[in-house]
């Protein structure tokens, strides 16, 4: 470490020089560094976050534990492989069942109310393709989950939500909810239990190689380290553009409390791509992105008024039609894309590993993510 009016003591103490360098403290940077602890209890392992809280989406996301809508299936489906669809459901729900392991359901508030997929009234033939479809992907995907009783009709809830402009219903009886924020303080947790430490407010500026160590140039001073592991997904481009990520900025309105809610579960409608649930009497609805890809392919947090008002519009004629709900926050997170389905898992250069492009899926990917990459860190220690 370069000196930056530091004492003894914090050099020693704090900003030494470490083992591995995880930059990142979200589900994915947490889980790598939790699992480098676990294999190798004795190595100095020292986690470098950007923002003041864990940058990107893994404190803003809408706390859905899924793996996917019939319909996103069927994207998945018409460009890549019934076995890489499969794959992929498999790996999702073994990272949400590790997910559950490592921090306990109450202290993540975990609740398998269902998921619901919802069809337009305008939309038939998209209905119409995912009813099709039921049976196919219970049997496909029941290989992973376990059971083929995974999806089937829900037309008979529509009412009971109070839904209106709705006309097919589906349920996915496996989805479940989390509350993001206590899931991000017991995993922060759980790491300052090994004696690793998180350090905010570290901007990492470059990444050199030396002779016996990498070098990491940051916004608080230079940091040495045997290996690093980049845990930043969407921002990965920023230090490595050569990488097939693409930010996609995701936009979340929570309301105010409204009386005699009758929402209950995690809603999607248009292949995902808008997202609905009940958080403590409120709706939480976010998404839209498909309104203006390019728009939203930024890592810039922020709102375009065009997919604000869609929000608004959706909120007031389909999930609470005739209300005129109260918005009380507004957030956007920032998520990575990438043309394959697949999460990027390698080394990018000597002793630097990386572990991103999770496609909105962190909550369900990250913990395998992070243990994966920490594991090929470990083989080149």
């Amino acid at each position: 470490m370069t000196s930056h009016n530091y004492s003894y003591w914090e050099q020693t103490a704090f900003v030494g020089k470490a083992d591995v360098i995880v930059i990142g403290s979200g589900i994915v940077g947490l889980s790598a560094a939790l699992q480098l602890k676990k294999m190798q209890p004795g190595l100095n392992v020292l986690v470098l976050e950007r923002g003041f809280l864990p940058s990107g989406a893994s404190t803003k996301n809408a706390g859905f534990a899924c793996f996917g809508t019939i319909s996103e299936q069927l994207s998945y489906l018409k460009r890549s492989s019934e076995e890489e669809v499969l794959r992929l459901v498999d790996y999702k729900w073994r990272g949400l069942r590790r997910l559950r392991e490592n921090l306990g359901d109450e202290e993540i508030d975990f609740q398998q109310l269902g998921g619901y997929e919802l069809f337009r009234n305008e939309e038939p033939q998209r209905a119409q393709e995912c009813l099709d479809h039921l049976t196919y992907f219970n049997k496909l995907l029941g290989q992973a989950i376990g059971t083929p009783d995974i999806y089937a009709v829900a037309d008979d809830k529509i009412a009971v939500f109070g839904l209106s402009g709705i006309n097919r219903m589906l349920i996915n009886r496996f989805e479940g909810q989390i509350n993001t924020g206590k899931m991000m303080r017991t995993l922060l947790h759980k790491v300052y239990q090994t004696g690793t430490l998180v350090l905010n407010d570290c901007s990492v500026n470059s990444i050199e190689q030396t002779d016996d160590h990498v070098r990491l140039i940051t916004s608080q001073g230079d940091f040495n380290t045997k290996r690093v592991i980049l845990a930043t997904n969407a921002f990965v481009t920023q230090l490595y553009p050569e990488l097939d990520v693409v930010p996609g900025r995701g936009q979340v309105l929570v309301t105010k409390p409204i009386a005699n809610l009758k929402i209950k579960g995690t809603f999607h409608f248009d292949e995902g791509y808008y997202y609905f649930r009940n958080i403590d009497d409120r709706i939480l609805f976010g998404g839209g992105r498909n309104i203006d890809y390019k728009g939203e392919e930024t890592h810039q947090f922020g709102h375009s008024e065009k997919i604000k008002q869609q929000l608004i519009h959706y909120l007031n004629t389909i999930i609470l039609p005739g209300q005129t709900a109260e918005v009380d926050y507004w957030w956007s997170g920032i998520m990575g894309f990438g043309n394959d389905i697949n999460p990027i898992i390698k080394q990018i250069q000597p002793n630097v590993f990386c572990a991103v492009r999770c496609n909105g899926m962190g909550v369900a990917m990250g913990s395998l993510v992070g243990e994966e990459v920490a594991n090929l860190a470990l083989q080149h220690l």
